[in-house]
Formats: C-alpha cells, sequence, structure tokens
C-alpha cells in the first residue's frame, strides 16, 4: 500500500503545513499536508497535493521541532494528499507527537474499513494512535459547509480510541 520508497522513515513528503489552524481539528492544530494521493476527489480541496511527485521530502525532525516551538497547540493533524501513502513515516511522527501529549487527528480517503483491511502494520499502528480519524472520499454531491472538520456528508469523524477498544466504528458525538 505504501507509497513511500524510502528505506528510512525519517522523512515525509508533504506539500507544507500550517503552523496555527483552528479548521483542522478541534482546538489549536499544527497540520502536515502530505504530498500524494491516489483518490483524486472531485472538487478536491487540496488538489495541489495529489501528485507523488510533488511537495518536498521533510525530515521528520524538523516538524517536531516546528510543533515544540509552540507551547499552545492542542494537537496535531495529518492531513493531504493521503497519510496513509506515509504510514511508516507518519507513524514515526505520530509516536513522537504522541511523548507529547499531543491531540492526533488523520484524514483520509479511505474509509476505516478499508484502512483496516490493508493488513499493513504501520496502518494499523498509525490508527491505534489517533484520537479521531475523518475518514472517507469527498463527494462533491455532498458538499455540507456547515459540518465540523469535514467537507462532505459521507465522510465521519471517528473517536479511534472508542473504535478501538469496542472493535467496532464508534463516531465522535461532539462533532456529529
Amino acid at each position: 500500500m505504501s507509497t513511500q520508497d524510502l528505506k528510512n522513515f525519517n522523512t515525509i513528503r508533504i506539500a507544507g503545513v500550517v503552523r496555527e489552524s483552528i479548521v483542522d481539528g478541534p482546538g489549536l492544530r499544527f497540520t502536515v499536508f502530505c504530498q500524494g494521493c491516489p483518490h483524486g476527489c472531485p472538487g478536491c480541496h487540496n488538489p495541489e497535493t495529489h501528485d507523488f511527485k510533488g511537495g518536498y521530502d521533510c525530515d521528520i525532525s524538523k516538524i517536531i521541532a516546528a510543533v515544540d516551538a509552540n507551547p499552545l497547540l492542542d494537537g496535531v493533524t495529518f492531513s493531504g494528499g493521503e497519510p496513509f501513502c506515509q504510514p511508516e513515516a507518519f507513524l514515526e511522527l505520530a509516536k513522537e507527537l504522541k511523548k507529547r501529549s499531543l491531540n492526533l487527528m488523520a484524514y483520509s480517503g479511505y474509509t476505516y474499513e478499508e484502512l483496516s483491511n490493508m493488513k499493513n502494520p504501520a496502518v494499523d499502528e498509525l490508527l491505534k494512535l489517533l484520537d479521531y480519524l475523518v475518514d472517507g472520499r469527498f463527494v462533491q454531491s455532498q458538499r455540507d459547509l456547515t459540518l465540523l472538520f469535514r467537507g462532505s456528508k459521507n465522510q465521519r469523524v471517528i473517536d479511534m480510541p472508542k473504535t478501538i477498544e469496542k472493535g467496532q466504528v464508534i463516531l465522535a458525538e461532539k462533532y456529529m
């Protein structure tokens, strides 16, 4: 599944970052926009992130240093592009961020069920570290600007700790 062709997962291919965001999850967040997405959803909010050859490689330590520079952050969001196309690198980043007790959220065009069925150890471990997963492809005909943290009605905000505990998808009630 991983399109990351690096042997060393100390870098992530990114389109860029937003150092302070209030729209990419709860609270004040640092958002990492990964580069590369296989979905190509019509009407995508970030079409410039689709090309796997675009963007640039960024050392994970630089992202950690930027996060550490802002003590006001509540969490970090992995957006895209498709973060689960680089699960090993995002897993390494997530492990470091969890050491700092930060809330983690990821956006994916894949559904939770699709991610779980990949049987990829890095994907599975990354899912376990997330607090929230916004899953599903953006569907233009279901676009709804009133939804919190998602663009179309088919997308779900999943409470990952409860989902892992219960063994079934549990939605984050406060973001429904």
